[in-house]
């Protein structure tokens, strides 16, 4: 059960690097889609806020770390690592280790992924792929775990195109939004349907932040909503309501930084405080 808990962790982990890799970006030049994205680099401190369900937890430690480079004209590239040790009560700890890298350009056409996850100093799997647009659909190439190739609609998203999307309903005073996401998480074959939930708005001033947030010029004056993101995966069996297999929340300022993060894992809920943010200059588009 350890293990398979571990793996739980990290599989949710790959979705929230995907998403983080657009989620926590701070004032820059404008992209085409008309949503400002910024390198930085940051640090989330993890730990258990709830278990529930079957598979009990007992504690949960650990942090995220991840470093956003690039720009509108180059594209963005992600370095994510996500550590967290996972007490289920008997009598042990696990734990889980995932390295990923992403990259996608500016006008999300092209996606790059790796990553590798380890339980217990053990590799679990590995994940290497791409995937293009063009103007019929989304071409992906795996090359791990084994090699593949196949073709999935051309109504995804990349994962910052993903966080544009938010931010722009956002913006917008919408409350719902859907959309089907390609990320490159777990196998690295499967599309998630999505369902972002879009809360009232939290002007400059109200509810000060008190993590790495707090006191940030850059985000003093800026408006931001609380969000819910689940993940719901394509092609599986409905019975009924259908389950999410993952849910993350956040705060998401209006210029893509996000805070206060909520990894929902289904039997258990983990809470990630913002201990560091290091806001980059992006580099100046030639």
């Amino acid at each position: 059960m350890r293990v398979q808990i571990a793996s739980q962790v990290v599989a949710a982990s790959l979705m929230a690097g995907a998403w983080m890799a657009g989620a926590c970006f701070a004032a820059a030049p404008a992209t085409a889609a008309g949503v400002a994205l910024a390198p930085h680099r940051a640090v989330y401190d993890l730990k258990l806020l709830k278990s529930h369900g079957k598979r009990s937890v007992e504690a949960v430690r650990g942090r995220i770390l991840y470093d956003f480079a690039g720009s509108a004209c180059e594209g963005y590239a992600l370095q994510f690592r996500q550590v967290s040790e996972i007490d289920s009560g008997e009598g042990k700890v696990a734990l889980s280790d995932l390295r990923a890298a992403t990259w996608e350009d500016g006008d999300a056409k092209s996606f790059r992924f790796n990553s590798e996850n380890k339980v217990n100093e053990h590799v679990v799997d590995t994940v290497d792929g791409s995937a293009g647009r063009d103007g019929s659909g989304v071409s992906v190439k795996l090359v791990k775990p084994q090699p593949k190739n196949f073709d999935v609609d051309a109504k995804i998203v990349f994962p910052t195109e993903h966080v544009r999307r938010v931010i722009e309903a956002a913006a917008a005073g919408k409350t719902l939004l859907e959309l089907s996401v390609f990320d490159g998480s777990e196998s690295g074959d499967k599309v998630f349907s999505t369902l972002a939930v879009i809360g009232n708005a939290i002007g400059p001033g109200e509810k000060l932040p008190d993590d790495a947030a707090a006191g940030n010029a850059t985000l003093a004056g800026l408006k931001r909503w609380p969000v819910t993101i689940s993940y719901f995966e394509q092609g599986a069996a409905k019975a009924g309501e259908q389950t999410p297999a993952y849910a993350i929340g956040f705060e998401l300022y209006e210029n893509g930084v996000s805070r206060a993060l909520s990894l929902d894992y289904g039997d258990f809920v983990v809470s990630g405080t913002m201990s560091q943010l290091d806001l980059k200059d992006a580099p100046a588009c030639k």
